[in-house]
């Protein structure tokens, strides 16, 4: 068989087929990865943490095992007293 001009063989034929498939398969992950980077969610959508009460960062630390139940007593009954008058 001729293909412009020249004589296309049996290998001729698995490498255009082989190169098509190879094309397309290369337009298709283009079109997907483009699609999925104008789809992606942007870093600063992302809404801040609320902050944590001080209750509740002595209430982790205690959890985590920094404090003991002692000293988590003692601090949450300083945090409750309210704030220290000075003479």
């Amino acid at each position: 068989m001729f293909w412009y001009g020249h004589d296309v063989s049996g290998w001729g034929w698995f490498a255009m087929s082989a190169s098509m498939i190879l094309f397309w398969a290369l337009i298709i992950t283009v079109g997907v990865l483009l699609f999925r980077a104008v789809n992606r969610p942007h870093e600063h959508t992302h809404t801040p943490a609320a902050p944590q009460t001080p209750e509740q960062v002595l209430g982790d630390r205690f959890a985590r095992g920094e404090i003991d139940e002692k000293e988590y007593r003692r601090r949450l009954n300083a945090l409750h007293a309210g704030p220290l008058t000075k003479p």
